[in-house]
């Protein structure tokens, strides 16, 4: 057996285990060095993330939005009011006379005028119905006259005209009523074709005729149309504008030479007619007046042709933005409607482009011929209805916060479509159901007797149309009456032109007067048996002109407050009564009654009774 020496090992190599040992060092320095590195790098990546990461989105706030809460009236439907027919019962023997014989002149389908007043001042509302008469050089010519009723306070009148001072054959157009020289007694004016006429109010039921005296006949070539008293210098005296149609002749009327398809000769829109300056009369106080209109600045003329703008058939005296004065609104035909905005000096500009006035929404004219102001929201907007012509909406004009801007709104408050066939003419504001809305009642017809030749869907004879205010409502505040909520009398067909109203049988609700041109009025009662209350108000100025035209009223009710102008001047050549009424429906009570006077100081009522009348003079 071989056993080895352990001395005769072969012995290791020191410097190979020191090359071995630095190896591995190196090793895990490289390891340890790789490991840092990666760490470093990790490490700044996560910083330079750390640095430029944008800092997360805010959450998200969803915030709910619900739709406006819209105050609905408690009725959806117009309510029962009938209206009766009661021209015949009540006395009226009246027929307009407009003079045509067939030549077509235009005058003749332009009449017919109306006033409520109560020249004998006992009390009730007694009736002017204007006229005209044959054309001069007519065959077996028929002078007739305007006809005068009294009103013995149940709604039955008796022609006293006879014998008035009023019975004088005239070319009758309009009316304006008040008492302009301060005597207690309600005075008229006439507007014409040819001169006017002013007749004063004698108080022994006699008017005197004292045009030229005065100094307000105007010219015999004149087409006198819608006049107005009212104080527009805030001296106590009423002074009178009188609006002016076309610049018209017989000899012009032929050279016109309207004509139509199918009927010839016609009566002609007055495109081709040039317009006219209106009159502005200043009341001196001795019973004359000056002619103000060039001063005042009311003589608008057209920029490119240099002639006269208006073309003037309706006007209304309003004070629109609430500073104490009196301003105008005219509705012109076929020509921009004009605003003169009193400047308190005496003068006024014309603003009626800038306030939103002159033109329909698309910048267009249309043929205006009655106007009328309120208050329909009950609140401080002021609305401005006019009726326009065939196939033209009435116009609803309302205030848009600044008093001096307004957007016609007719067809979101649902007057516009319902009223775009028919031709309108006379419209107002009257609160029919004494529920303390106003509503609106327009009256219409044609000017072409033969016109259903020519247009299907027009008519000579055309019925009113009554638009029921129910308030706030998604569909507009005003909605149609029909023949089953108010009676078939009210919507008989004819030829209505101008219209007005007033209680004439002393229970508190609003009658209603249609007249027409060539035919009798349509007087209807209003059988209102809703049992609203009510009150009346009439005004007696003493620093303030006797008519109290253009006092405002305030009342406050049932959380509404409602505002009412004294202005007997609306609809289409026609004059309403001068006193207020104010409808309370189911209230009982009147929290507050305010009356600011013309130029005076403000007013307060208190105790007032409902359903009555109160009368109230200036302190």
């Amino acid at each position: 057996m071989n056993q080895k020496d352990p001395h005769n090992e072969p012995k290791t190599n020191e410097s190979e285990e020191v090359v071995h040992y630095d190896d591995a060092l190196i090793a895990r320095a490289f390891r340890w060095s790789a490991l840092a590195l990666i760490l470093l790098l990790l490490a700044g990546i996560g910083l330079y993330v750390l640095l430029t990461r944008k800092p997360a989105p805010a959450p998200v706030k969803v915030t709910q939005i619900t739709a406006p809460s819209v105050k609905t009236a408690p009725l959806l439907n117009p309510p029962t009011v009938k209206f009766t027919d009661v021209t015949s019962s009540s006395g009226l023997t009246f027929i307009h006379n407009n003079g045509a014989t067939g030549e077509k002149l235009l005058p003749e389908t332009m009449g017919g005028a109306v006033a409520f007043l109560d020249f004998d001042n006992n009390g009730t509302q007694d009736l002017l119905l204007v006229n005209a008469q044959s054309w001069p050089g007519t065959a077996n010519p028929n002078l007739t006259t305007p006809g005068l009723y009294r009103n013995d306070g149940r709604g039955q009148f008796t022609d006293v005209t006879k014998g008035s001072g009023i019975d004088i054959s005239l070319y009758g157009m309009g009316a304006a009523v008040g008492d302009y020289d301060n005597d207690g007694w309600v005075d008229v004016f006439i507007s014409c074709v040819g001169t006017a006429h002013l007749f004063r109010n004698q108080g022994n039921g006699v008017f005197q005729d004292v045009t030229l005296k005065a100094g307000v006949s105007g010219s015999a070539k004149d087409w006198g149309t819608a006049a107005a008293f009212f104080d527009y210098d805030n001296d106590g005296k009423l002074d009178l504008y009188v609006g002016q149609y076309v610049k018209w002749s017989r000899e012009i009327d032929f050279e016109v030479g309207y004509k139509l398809v199918g009927i010839g000769r016609a009566y002609g829109q007055p495109m081709n007619f040039e317009g006219t300056f209106p009159y502005l009369y200043h009341n001196n106080g001795d019973g004359t007046f000056t002619d103000a209109t060039a001063a005042a600045g009311l003589q608008v003329k057209n920029p490119s042709s240099g002639v006269p703008t208006a073309k003037t058939l309706g006007v209304a005296p309003v004070d629109i933005d609430a500073d104490g004065w009196m301003d105008l609104i005219v509705a012109n035909d076929t020509v921009q409607n004009l605003v003169f905005h009193n400047q308190t000096n005496g003068t006024f500009k014309e603003i009626g482009a800038n306030a939103g006035i002159a033109f329909d929404s698309y910048g267009a004219t249309r043929g205006a011929m009655g106007i009328d102001t309120g208050f329909f929201r009950n609140d401080d907007a002021l609305g401005v209805v006019i009726g326009n012509f065939a196939n033209e909406m009435t116009a609803l004009y309302v205030s848009q916060g600044s008093p001096l801007q307004f957007a016609d709104e007719a067809i979101t408050e649902g007057i516009g479509p319902a009223s775009r066939l028919l031709l309108k003419f006379g419209v107002f504001f009257f609160d029919y159901d004494l529920d303390g809305r106003l509503d609106v009642l327009s009256s219409n017809g044609h000017l072409e007797q033969e016109i259903n030749k020519l247009q299907a869907s027009q008519q000579y004879l055309q019925p009113a149309q009554l638009f029921w205010n129910r308030g706030a409502s998604p569909t507009g505040m005003f909605g149609p009456v029909t023949s089953e909520q108010s009676g078939a009398d009210l919507f008989r067909p004819i030829v209505g032109r101008g219209s007005a109203f007033a209680d004439i049988d002393a229970d508190g609700d609003l009658d209603v007067i249609l007249v027409q041109t060539g035919g009798k009025p349509l007087l209807l009662r209003n059988d209102n048996q809703l049992g609203h209350h009510w009150i009346r108000l009439n005004l007696e100025g003493r620093s303030a002109n006797r008519s109290a035209i253009g006092a405002r009223v305030t009342l406050k009710v049932a959380g509404q407050t409602h505002r009412r102008q004294v202005m007997p001047t609306r609809s289409y050549l026609s004059q309403s009564e001068l006193p207020i009424t104010i409808g309370l429906g189911s209230s009982q009570t009147v929290e507050e009654i305010e009356i600011l006077w013309p130029g005076g100081p403000l007013q307060k009522l208190s105790n007032i009774r409902v359903d009555q009348t109160t009368s109230v003079r200036q302190p």
